[in-house]
């Protein structure tokens, strides 16, 4: 601690020096008191003043600067500052000679003057994480969040239905607003970058008291390598492209066209792998219980695991599609991207692994008039499907340029392998569909037009369904935004509380969405 003791060193120097000039004053005064006459002063020499004051000089500014360095010292050690210490009592002793001054080592002002100082600011943001809480060499924490405001006028719906076998029900529209969906994730990695973790709550505020309303759900994985990532946890089938992890990267704010929502799969439990096998063609496959697990218990489910779904997506002119692969150009491409998919999946159903009529997410097996596959009596006849296994396969193939943006989807769905009691017509049921979906950035990254339109052709109807909406980004990013969509059904054979319309809505529907998503 050399920085330490040279400060009393420098104290008995200044001491010293202070001691000689009074000696001095005291030889004047002895003198003129043993003459008992006022003698004349003795001179002191200009040079030798001149030089003792230049020493008394220097040594109050290495003092000044001994002070500052300590309390430097004591900012970096401790820090806040300190009070200053009291200067040392003189003593009546001679003092020892000066000593040349140790060298001084400088200490960075801008340490001691952070350690006072608050942090500009906390966390940070960034896209696909959402906002970042907290980050260290031990662990990352990332809070992601979506949520809308939806204001839904079914007014222009037609009050009745009547399926495909003749039958009558009542159609109820809804003109409400709803806090339609709030989901809260935590993600990010723990101990090693390689260990990753998911976990959220979800809600449907429109589902209030169903079964499965508020969900709290997620998943672990660990990263080989660019070519292998696994998970384990609930997911969404990788089953058509909406469920192949682009939400929210939609035209339509949480909402598919009736054909997407009729053939596709839903969430649930399983462990999935993903990757690349090029720098252009990626892969996701999925083993899980069953089509959909919300609001179905485990001892519904079966007693063995037959649900499989994968997807291949190949973006061959620029190796990406925008974030998610997503749908619209937000982006503005300045290359033609292109993208290619196909999706296959297969699971064994039963009524008992199938959600609820009303769930948040139904994607019961139905008939294309809307008729649930298990129903009692469901081909107007006296006996049920027990058991039936569902192959579904989608192809996709989209274009985006400049602001611009066209996407096609084409469905193909076989249900076969039935077990039944009392009389079911049927041994197998296929049915097919189409989309497509066309977008155009009127302002860049500000307002979005958008078009979008699907058919089912099946062996009980021909359903189909026609949207035109926009999209406006009030801040210029796709975290924020105003959906208005009028839409319009022929007799839609899907339908939920969370969906713009019920099983069997024919006619207009006006959606307008305010949300939040990273």
């Amino acid at each position: 601690m050399k920085r330490l003791t040279s400060r009393p060193r420098a104290r008995a120097a200044l001491v010293g020096l202070g001691l000689g000039l009074l000696g001095l004053s005291a030889q004047s005064a002895g003198a003129q008191t043993a003459t008992g006459a006022q003698p004349a002063p003795v001179p002191v020499p200009d040079a030798q003043r001149q030089r003792m004051e230049q020493q008394l000089q220097e040594l109050i500014d290495m003092r000044a600067q001994f002070d500052g360095r300590i309390r430097a010292l004591e900012v970096e050690l401790h820090g806040s500052a300190a009070a200053p210490a009291a200067p040392a009592p003189a003593v009546a002793t001679t003092a020892p000679a000066p000593e040349a001054a140790e060298p001084i080592q400088t200490l960075p002002t801008q340490r001691a003057e952070a350690a006072a100082e608050y942090p500009a600011k906390w966390g940070g943001f960034e896209p696909g994480k959402g906002l970042i809480l907290m980050r260290s060499d031990v662990g990352e924490v990332d809070l992601g969040l979506v949520s809308y405001l939806r204001y839904l006028n079914q007014h222009g719906l037609d009050k009745t239905y009547t399926d495909s076998f003749g039958r009558t029900s009542t159609v109820v529209p809804r003109e409400d607003l709803q806090l339609a969906k709030v989901q809260i994730t935590l993600r990010g990695w723990l101990f090693d970058p390689r260990f990753g973790y998911n976990a959220y709550v979800w809600t449907s505020q429109a589902s209030q008291g169903l079964g499965a309303q508020v969900v709290v759900a997620g998943n672990i994985n660990w990263t080989f390598n660019d070519a292998l990532k696994v998970y384990f946890g609930i997911h969404s089938l990788p089953s058509t492209r909406s469920t192949n992890r682009t939400f929210p990267y939609w035209l339509r704010n949480d909402n598919r066209p009736i054909a997407d929502e009729f053939f596709r799969g839903s969430y649930t439990q399983g462990i999935w792998a993903e990757g690349k096998i090029t720098p252009k063609l990626e892969y996701r496959a999925m083993i899980a219980n069953n089509l959909s697990a919300l609001g179905v218990q485990a001892r519904q489910l079966d007693a063995k695991i037959n649900t499989y779904s994968g997807a291949l997506t190949w973006t061959p002119t620029t190796g990406e599609f925008g974030p998610a692969n997503g749908f619209g150009d937000f982006e503005k491409h300045e290359k033609v991207a292109t993208l290619f998919s196909a999706h296959y999946t297969r699971s064994t159903e039963t009524p008992q692994s199938q959600p609820a009529t009303d769930s948040i997410e139904n994607t019961q097996l139905r008939l294309s008039d809307g008729t649930l596959l298990f129903a009692n009596d469901a081909f107007n006849t006296p006996g049920r499907i027990l058991e039936a296994r569902y192959q579904m396969m989608a192809l996709n193939a989209g274009v985006k340029h400049k602001g611009y943006a066209l996407e096609l989807e084409y469905y193909a769905r076989w249900l076969d392998n039935f077990r039944t009691e009392g009389l079911v017509p049927v041994d197998d049921l296929f049915d097919s569909g189409l989309q497509v979906q066309a977008s155009a950035m009127l302002i860049p990254k500000t307002l979005q037009l958008y078009l979008s339109g699907s058919k089912i052709f099946g062996e009980y109807g021909d359903p189909y369904d026609v949207a035109v909406g926009f999209n406006y980004f009030p801040f210029k990013r796709r975290d924020l935004r105003v959906n208005v969509m009028g839409l319009y059904t022929d007799r839609s054979p899907v339908g939920y509380t969370a969906y713009p319309v019920p099983v069997g809505a024919n006619g207009f529907t006006l959606v307008t969405d305010f949300s939040l998503a990273f």
